[in-house]
C-alpha cells in the first residue's frame, strides 16, 4: 500500500472526526470510560475547525491510493498537538510513517520537538519512547472530564535527519 501526506481540508472533518473517535475508544477508554465519558465529537469538530484557520498550527492527513483517510496529526511550534491513525491500520507501520513525516515538517531550526500524552494511554506511551521519545516528569490535566493527567515528553531532532526510522 502506498501512503500520502497532505494538508488537512476542511473537507476531511467528517471522515476525521469517524476515525478520531473510533481510536479514542478502542485505545483510551480506560482514561474516558466511555458509559461516563462518550467521545465528545461536536467538541472535537469545533475545535479542528478553529485550528483548520489558525496560521500558527499545520494539520496533516495521511491517505491511501484512493484518498481515503487513514491518519491525522498536526502541530504548532515546537509541539506535535494530534495524532492517530485508524484502528485498521495499527501495526501496519502506517503510524511510525506518519510521525517521521510530521517530523519532517517542523522547521530545521526546531530541534526539540515536544507532545504531551494521557498517562494512562499505555499504547501511545510505547509507540512514542519506540521512536525516541522521552517524559521530561512535567505534567499537566486535560481540559476534558474527568481530567486526567498528561505527560510531557521530547525528543531531539535535527534537519538532515528528523529522527530514528523502524
Amino acid at each position: 500500500m502506498t501512503w500520502q501526506i497532505r494538508p488537512m481540508a476542511r473537507s476531511d472533518l467528517d471522515s476525521l472526526m469517524s476515525l478520531q473517535e473510533e481510536g479514542a475508544v478502542a485505545g483510551m477508554s480506560e482514561v474516558f470510560p466511555q458509559d461516563s465519558y462518550p467521545f465528545p465529537r461536536e467538541v472535537l469538530r469545533d475545535r479542528w475547525s478553529a485550528e483548520l484557520g489558525d496560521p500558527e498550527i499545520a494539520a496533516y492527513v495521511a491517505t491511501d491510493e484512493q484518498g481515503r483517510l487513514l491518519g491525522f496529526a498536526a502541530r504548532r511550534g515546537d509541539e506535535l498537538l494530534h495524532f492517530g491513525t485508524r484502528v485498521d491500520d495499527w501495526g501496519s507501520g502506517l503510524a511510525a510513517w506518519l510521525h517521521d513525516r510530521l517530523l519532517e515538517t517542523y522547521l530545521d531550526d526546531v530541534t526539540r520537538v515536544r507532545l504531551r500524552v494521557f498517562e494512562g494511554n499505555r499504547r501511545a506511551r510505547r509507540f512514542y519512547e519506540k521512536l525516541g521519545w522521552t517524559s521530561t516528569g512535567r505534567t499537566s490535566r486535560t481540559t476534558f472530564a474527568p481530567y486526567p493527567v498528561l505527560l510531557e515528553y521530547v525528543r531531539e531532532r535535527t534537519p538532515d535527519r528528523p529522527g530514528p526510522r523502524q
